[in-house]
């Protein structure tokens, strides 16, 4: 790294922690944020260049309806978690480190395929590059769904393995902010807020913005903190649902369980929080289900014209998808000869209702396309 930026980095984070915060500092503070994250962007672009340059990252291709990522601290029970979900066979034993490559393995669960990689154990410092930590993370990056794999009888692995993703710029179980920012040749930086903003006002967004830009037209439509706004400026945030796993819980009294899990789902962020035992299974079908739910997969029988359903393998799309959607997934063709298609099921008001390609469809919906000929 660059000596110059790294003290730098110091200075502003020492800075900040020896600033008070109030009315009369929001706004330095927020220029403070800026520009540590802008040094941060600067350092992690270098530190990419010479990583690629001098060693391989994990590279895994994705396969099935969905990936999923399994990440945590060594030895918090990874590989036999994969090894119980999954056909894989991804080494296990009772010290840190066992895997030291990604272990991919599929699941089958209500008919979708779903891919599960067994990420080596994560560490302190992580973030920084510490322990491969580079190149989980940039793993991690292209996941659909992560599982935060903590061990029952240490739950402060769950605020570590946070704090690690957060820094390498991952975000979870957040979503993108509604933020338009439009790079313009002159003129300076206009604000327009379309809410009322709790957080900010506009000497802290121009504070923020001028750290990046020099001219643009800022149009905010939430209601956002300046840690949000400072991400869409830094542009290289992922955001990524997640589901937090307490493993070993056969190792904890129920009272001890009961206690953690609540504790944990008093922050919102997380929402449900499992409990499982993988070595032992218990827990394993909830999480199954949870899976399935976050990754808004949704079934789709399709029903060739004049022929019954098959229910043995069903199309898997997710929430929001169209019967568009579905033409483009089985052939390209099925959408240029398109006529019309029939839905049984809860996306439409009677069975058989003659719908378009723009119609959305639910879980369990029965489809026929009919084509040109």
């Amino acid at each position: 790294m660059d000596s110059s930026i790294e003290e730098q980095i110091r200075a502003i984070e020492k800075e900040i922690l020896d600033t008070q915060k109030n009315k009369a500092t929001e706004h330095h503070l927020g220029r403070l944020k800026a520009k540590l994250a802008r040094l941060r962007k600067e350092v992690e672009k270098r530190k990419s260049h010479q990583s690629a340059a001098g060693r391989r990252g994990f590279a895994v291709k994705k396969s099935g309806d969905a990936t999923v990522g399994i990440i945590g601290f060594p030895s918090t029970g990874k590989s036999t978690l994969l090894n119980q979900l999954t056909d894989a066979s991804s080494k296990t034993g009772d010290y840190d480190f066992t895997t030291v490559r990604i272990i991919p393995g599929m699941m089958r669960y209500n008919g979708a395929s779903i891919q599960l990689l067994d990420l080596p154990g994560l560490i302190s410092g992580a973030s920084e590059g510490r322990g491969r930590g580079r190149e989980i993370i940039s793993a991690v990056r292209n996941v659909d769904l992560l599982l935060l794999l903590v061990d029952a009888t240490q739950p402060a692995q769950l605020d570590l393995i946070d704090k690690e993703l957060y820094n390498a710029g991952l975000r979870l179980n957040q979503k993108i902010p509604d933020v338009i920012v439009t790079c313009k040749g002159e003129g300076g930086i206009s604000v327009n807020a379309t809410v009322r903003l709790s957080y900010l006002n506009e000497k802290i967004i121009r504070a923020i913005a001028s750290e990046f830009v020099i001219n643009a037209d800022i149009i905010i439509r939430e209601d956002i903190t300046e840690d949000q706004l400072i991400d869409v400026f830094s542009g290289n945030r992922v955001y990524v649902p997640a589901i937090v796993v307490v493993n070993k819980i056969d190792l904890v009294s129920s009272n001890e369980l009961k206690n953690m899990l609540e504790e944990i789902q008093r922050e919102r962020r997380w929402g449900d929080v499992i409990g499982i035992s993988a070595k032992n299974g218990d827990g394993l079908d909830r999480l199954k289900k949870k899976m399935f739910s976050q990754l808004r997969l949704i079934r789709i029988y399709m029903k060739p014209v004049g022929k019954k359903p098959d229910y043995d393998e069903p199309l898997i799309l997710r929430k929001g998808d169209t019967v568009g959607d579905a033409c483009r997934y089985l052939h390209r063709d099925f959408e240029k000869n398109f006529r019309y298609a029939q839905v049984w099921g809860c996306s439409v008001k009677y069975p058989g209702q003659k719908v378009g390609l723009d119609h959305r469809l639910s879980d369990g919906d029965v489809l026929t396309i009919f084509v040109r000929h």
